[in-house]
């Protein structure tokens, strides 16, 4: 499940740089919609991920049951409609709106991983929410030096270079940018250079980063028997309903592989800070992020 799910939000995120106009990007948002209903009906379209989707579901429904299967829908149809609704490049209005994106896709992907293990626990939910909101703007920050360069043109079938099919973009919330006085085209125009973008970036990777802490302290919290310090504001949502308490350790142990997505994201956010948070100066994670990924996993510990 992990796999297809991750495969669907790929595919869902470059749609904008290869459709050339809003109406066959409306017309493939069609496809998806109709091919994850016919997928969770039974009648998967010859589609790779819809195959593979498929063959996930087939074997969850047989272990776990019908009302699993209705809850991976859910998340998979939210993820969907998220992905739809900003294939436009539209920026965040704010921080806040930024933060509702990434519980709705990346937390998203996350709870559709836990929902097909099958593991249902509110506080491992929680942990999710708060590493998929970390991965989501951090995504965004990732994303900076890539949609701010101009488009690349495209090959046509006789070789010839077609026009790009997309502008360049910076996503970036637009309160901050405002408080920090940040211009697109001086973005586009100068990159690392342009006024403000290092602080705009610096207070968007704090925010990211508040929420990588909460779900460390949760962590700990949590194994030593303590309550999480803090309420799950989504519970009692659409699919965020418990019918009670289970072995806090055990759930944890059981998840732990899903809420190691906390350890790329933390090591994103050092390098970023190494480079005084110039996006465009980022290096990858090298050989010390298998390492540290491994010692997480060894210690269970974020």
């Amino acid at each position: 499940m992990h796999i297809s799910s991750d495969a669907l939000n790929l595919e869902l995120v470059r749609l904008p740089e290869v459709v050339s106009n809003p109406v066959i990007g409306a017309l493939r948002m069609k496809f998806w919609h109709e091919s994850i209903d016919k997928t969770f009906a039974g009648m998967p379209p010859r589609e790779p991920i819809c195959i593979l989707l498929h063959q996930a579901l087939q074997g969850l429904e047989a272990r776990a049951g019908s009302p699993t299967k209705k809850s991976i829908k859910f998340w998979v149809s939210r993820l969907v409609k998220t992905r739809e609704k900003y294939m436009d490049g539209r920026p965040y209005p704010s921080l806040a709106a930024l933060e509702d994106y990434a519980e709705n896709t990346y937390s998203t992907m996350m709870y559709t991983t836990l929902a097909s293990m099958p593991l249902r626990s509110m506080h491992v939910d929680h942990l999710a929410s708060h590493i998929g909101k970390a991965c989501g703007i951090i995504a965004v920050l990732r994303g900076i030096p890539v949609l701010a360069a101009p488009g690349r043109p495209v090959k046509t079938p006789t070789g010839a270079d077609a026009p790009p099919t997309r502008e360049p973009s910076l996503l970036l919330p637009l309160d901050i940018m405002a408080e920090e006085g940040v211009k697109e085209e001086e973005v586009f125009r100068q990159g690392p250079n342009a006024p403000g973008l290092q602080d705009a970036v610096f207070k968007v990777a704090t925010r990211a980063n508040d929420h990588l802490i909460t779900a460390r302290e949760m962590l700990k919290r949590l194994k030593a028997g303590e309550d999480p310090g803090h309420e799950f504001e989504h519970e009692g949502e659409a699919e965020h309903i418990y019918l009670g308490e289970n072995d806090t350790n055990k759930e944890i142990r059981q998840s732990f592989g899903v809420l190691l997505e906390a350890v790329p994201a933390s090591h994103y956010l050092e390098n970023l800070e190494k480079v005084n948070f110039d996006p465009f100066a980022v290096k990858s994670g090298g050989w010390r992020l298998p390492w540290r990924i491994w010692q997480s996993l060894s210690s269970e510990r974020l």
